[in-house]
């Protein structure tokens, strides 16, 4: 018999401990060879969370998710990799959208028109509205995030075979990687897949799951397939009280190609970014606020602050530490977590500051 049958099948739970923290120092010294600091802490999270899982026996369907989960974010973190540092635009629409139809030379165009700015553009590399904006972009400025679904033939010839390209199974990890790294999005009409898209991403950035970004819901002159949906949310949704009057500033509705590609550019004028740093949320600025201005904020939005005033401020000590964005401005103040409707607003506010291009 081999070492591996001998084994017993049960063992007692004196000895399974035993056997368990055994296989967990393994595992710290293995994150210890490949990672240093916070990423060697998080390493351990990430190997001790699968160790637990196994030795809880959860079972064979859900190792089975659990591994392609880690396997499939494992190959998208590497497409993305080298492209860190490039601003990007996701852009959401329906697969069915045919060449002919004005849509398509929409999306085309705009995709166009910000790669010429040096964005990226990210769709889910399928046809229609996805493959349009694609052939605007160029394969150079694509990459593509597609599901594999039975009844669609994988990627576009734009990006197919690409090393921007990755395929993946599940469409919460493939919507993961539509939201995470791109710092503006366009929605132009779709189905069930551009609605749940769009819904989820509005949902993240309205709750504070996800950051600040524009999103741009473009429809074509004529066509009011988005108008018609913000008619249903403030009669339906703001009315009853559903969502907040302020949750509408968070989209941005538009026919003009040349206004979609001024909202995502602009909206970085001069807002670059935040964090939070204990109960201070932290907006990092291109250009410092005068006196006047900082007075301006605190009439305009004090209201956000769950206590004290909205003030500049130096970097903080763990933006010191960890060298985050130390040549930047900033403002800061206690926020009260409800109003990320009023977040967007105030970081119109601030953008207003600089002239626009």
């Amino acid at each position: 018999m081999t070492p591996r049958e001998e084994v017993p099948a049960e063992i007692s739970g004196d000895a399974r401990a035993v056997t368990l923290e055994a296989a967990r120092d393994q595992v710290r010294r293995l994150a210890a060879t490949f990672a240093t600091g916070r990423e060697r802490r998080l390493a351990e999270q990430l190997l001790l969370a699968a160790i637990d899982m196994i030795a809880d026996r959860t079972g064979t369907l859900n190792l089975k998710i659990a591994a392609a989960v880690v396997q499939e974010m494992s190959e998208a973190f590497r497409v993305f990799a080298p492209y860190t540092n490039v601003p990007k635009v996701t852009v959401f629409g329906s697969a069915r959208t045919t060449p002919d139809d004005p849509l398509y030379a929409v999306a085309k165009g705009v995709a166009a028109d910000l790669a010429a700015q040096g964005w990226m553009i990210v769709t889910g590399a399928g046809p229609g509205i996805m493959q349009a904006a694609m052939e605007g972009a160029g394969a150079e400025s694509s990459i593509g995030v597609s599901i594999r679904l039975p009844f669609e033939q994988g990627a576009n010839p734009i990006i197919a075979g690409d090393e921007k390209y990755v395929s993946m199974k599940y469409f919460f990890t493939r919507k993961l990687m539509l939201v995470k790294e791109s710092r503006g999005f366009i929605s132009l009409p779709g189905g069930f897949g551009t609605l749940d898209e769009t819904f989820e991403l509005l949902t993240l950035t309205q709750t504070g799951k996800g950051l600040p970004v524009p999103i741009v819901l473009l429809d074509t002159p004529g066509d009011p397939y988005w108008e018609t949906l913000d008619d249903f949310i403030n009669g339906q949704l703001v009315r009853r009280g559903l969502v907040s009057a302020s949750d509408t500033s968070l989209y941005f509705i538009t026919d003009d190609r040349a206004a979609a590609v001024r909202e995502i550019v602009t909206f970085y004028r001069n807002y670059d970014s935040l964090r939070y740093v204990g109960d201070l949320l932290v907006l990092r600025l291109r250009h410092e606020p005068t006196a006047q201005q900082m007075a301006g904020l605190n009439d305009e939005f004090g209201y956000m602050c769950r206590s004290g005033d909205i003030v500049a401020t130096p970097p903080l000590d763990p933006e010191v530490r960890e060298q985050d964005a130390l040549d930047l401005s900033r403002i800061a103040f206690v926020f009260a977590k409800h109003r990320y409707g009023d977040l967007r607003a105030m970081i119109n506010a601030v953008n207003a500051f600089v002239e626009a291009p």
